[in-house]
Parts: structure tokens; sequence; C-alpha cells
């Protein structure tokens, strides 16, 4: 396999987490006084980290709330992060099996860092992982140079031989700043469409469907 090194994106890639993501934004938006976002509304704001998305849903009208906004949502986060978790299918499977021949494997990605970890764990698939990157862990964000140079630097991982595995432009645009590729999956918030549009190297239907592609 010419890939030594897979970087996994978390939200709508190896896990659904949508339940309690939107739970977390309706909690949020209607202790301000607004009207409660649709799921797909929170769908599309979701990908650049929690305060873009916050921005995004709160609107330009309702910038100043900002400041307290997002430390109410990362108060009542906990309490919601169990809600719907799920593995996507053929995530456990495609890991395992990159682990069993020795490829490094990894979570990057721009949820809060503690609870991508806790996540991992909770759905048993930490075993899998050499580790897990988020929001905090570092001062950056995908698709910054920087957050990736990191992540490669700790996993002692080469650009040549590093494949990011994701479900969005965010994904497409971190792998292609580093310098590698990106294989996507319609699994998350974008469309076939939108991730050959941000320059995605193949774009799949499923992580199974991507796992054969690797076997062959």
């Amino acid at each position: 396999m010419r890939f030594r090194t897979f970087l996994f994106d978390l939200d709508g890639t190896l896990i659904d987490h949508f339940d309690a993501i939107h739970r977390c934004h309706v909690l949020t938006m209607t202790h301000f006084g607004l009207p409660a976002p649709t799921m797909q509304q929170v769908r599309n704001a979701v990908g650049g980290g929690l305060e873009e998305a916050v921005r995004k849903l709160f609107g330009p009208a309702h910038a100043a709330l900002l400041p307290e906004a997002l430390p109410y949502y990362r108060s009542r986060w906990p309490e919601v992060l169990p809600f719907g978790l799920k593995l996507l299918p053929g995530a456990a499977e495609i890991l395992a099996h990159l682990h069993a021949r020795g490829i490094t494997c990894a979570v990057f990605t721009n949820k809060h860092g503690p609870s991508a970890r806790e996540i991992c764990t909770l759905l048993g698939i930490a075993p899998s992982l050499r580790e897990t990157f988020g929001a905090f862990d570092t001062p950056w964000l995908k698709p910054q140079r920087e957050f990736t140079d990191y992540v490669l630097q700790k996993l002692g991982a080469d650009a040549a031989t590093t494949l990011l595995v994701g479900d969005s432009p965010f994904d497409v645009q971190a792998a292609h700043n580093a310098g590698f590729p990106c294989w996507a999956v319609t699994t998350g918030t974008h469309t076939a469409a939108e991730l050959h549009a941000a320059g995605a190297e193949r774009v799949f239907d499923s992580l199974p469907e991507l796992h054969r592609a690797l076997c062959e």
C-alpha cells in the first residue's frame, strides 16, 4: 500500500454526531431568545470549528452575543455529548484493518480535542488510533498548514505517504496545503460535486467503498 499514514476526520467521516451537535446549538440559541436552528442549518454551519459554526448560526445581527454564546455552548456540551453518538458504517473495520497492517492511523479534526478523544474511547476505536488531534490541542485548525505540519511531526509521518480521509472542503484544503491527497466521503455535509470541485482526488459514497478501493 502506497500510504503509510492515514489522517481521518471525525464528524461525518468516522462518526455521526449530528443529533448531539444539533441539540447543543438548539439549547444555545433558544437560551438567548433566538429561534431553534434546523438540523440542516446546523449541518450547513459546521466544519470550520465551533466558533465559525456559532457565528454562522447567530448571524451578523446577533454577533454581539457571541462572547456569551460560545461559553454557554461549551457548558452544555458535556451533557449532550453521548446523545445519538454512533460510528458510521465501515469505520471500525477500516481502522482495525489498517492498524493490523502496521499503518499509522490518527483522527485529525476541528472538533474539541478532549471531546474527540472521549468519543473515540466510547466508541471503541481508540486502540486502532495512534493519536487524536483536535481543537485546542494546538493554536490552529484545519485547513491551516501549521496544524497539519504539527500532526505529521508528532506522528513521525512523511507527507509523501500520507492520505487524509474526510468529508468537507476543509479536509481537502488541509491535505493539499501540506502536499498530500484527500479521499473524501459523502457521508457528512457535502455532496460529491462539492468535494470534486474542492479538488478531492477521489470521492466515495461510503467508507466501505473507500476501503475496497484501498485493497484493489
